[in-house]
C-alpha cells in the first residue's frame, strides 16, 4: 500500500468501527426490529456512505496540495489535534456513558431497502463523520500518489472492517443482549477507545510530515 502509516491506519479504524456509537445503535435497532438481514443491509448502507465522504475529503486534499506543501503540513497538523480531542472526549463522556438497551428497541415491519436506506443516510448526513474523514484521512496520504485513488483505498479497507464487524454484531445480537446493555463493558470501550485516539494524535502531531 503506497499511503503513509498503514499499520497506524489500520489500528485506528478498527478501533473506531468497534466504538459504539449511531451505527451500532442503528445496526442494533434493526437487528432487532427485522433481524440478521436487515442488521446486514443497514451496515451495507452505511458502509457505502464512507466512499461518500471519502471523495470529498479527497477532493480537499487535491486543493490543498495545489496550494502548498506547508499548508497539507498545517491540515494534518489540526487532524491529529483532532484525533487528541476526540480521544479526550471519549474519557470526558464515561461519566454519561449509558449501555443501549436493546428491550428499549421497538420492533417495527420494515423492508430491507428501508434498512439500506437508514444505513446510507444515517452515515452520509452525520456531520461527525464528515469531519472525521475530513481530519483523519490527511494523515495517511502521500503527497506523491493521487490523493482520490489512496482515500478510496483507506474507504475500502474500512469498509470491510466495518462490515464484518457490524455484521459479526448483528448476528451475535441474541446470544450477546447481556453484553450489549452492560454499562461496564460501554464504560470499558469508551475509556479504551479515548487512550488509543490520544496516543495516535500524539505520535501523529510529533512525527516528521513526510512530504
Amino acid at each position: 500500500m503506497y499511503f503513509l502509516n498503514v499499520e497506524a491506519f489500520l489500528v485506528a479504524i478498527v478501533i473506531l468501527t468497534m466504538t459504539p456509537g449511531l451505527d451500532t445503535a442503528l445496526v442494533i435497532r434493526n437487528t432487532s426490529r427485522g433481524g440478521f438481514q436487515d442488521g446486514a443491509v443497514t451496515s451495507l448502507g452505511i458502509c457505502l456512505g464512507l466512499f461518500v465522504h471519502a471523495t470529498f475529503s479527497a477532493l480537499g486534499i487535491s486543493v490543498i496540495l495545489t496550494q502548498s506543501a506547508e499548508l497539507f503540513s498545517f491540515v494534518k497538523g489540526i487532524g491529529a489535534a483532532y484525533l487528541i480531542w476526540l480521544g479526550l472526549s471519549s474519557l470526558r463522556a464515561l461519566r454519561a456513558a449509558k449501555g443501549v438497551d436493546v428491550a428499549d428497541l421497538a420492533p417495527q415491519a420494515a423492508g430491507r431497502s428501508k434498512s439500506l436506506r437508514e444505513g446510507f443516510l444515517s452515515n452520509v448526513l452525520n456531520p461527525k463523520t464528515a469531519v472525521f474523514y475530513l481530519a483523519f484521512l490527511p494523515q495517511f496520504i502521500n503527497p506523491e500518489y493521487s490523493p482520490f485513488a489512496q482515500s478510496m483505498a483507506m474507504a475500502s479497507i474500512h469498509f470491510v472492517i466495518a462490515m464484518l464487524w457490524q455484521c459479526s454484531l448483528s448476528g451475535m445480537l441474541n446470544s450477546a443482549k447481556s453484553l450489549l446493555k452492560s454499562d461496564r463493558f460501554m464504560r470499558w470501550m469508551e475509556g479504551t477507545t479515548g487512550v488509543v485516539l490520544i496516543a495516535l494524535g500524539v505520535k501523529l502531531l510529533l512525527e516528521d510530515p513526510q512530504i
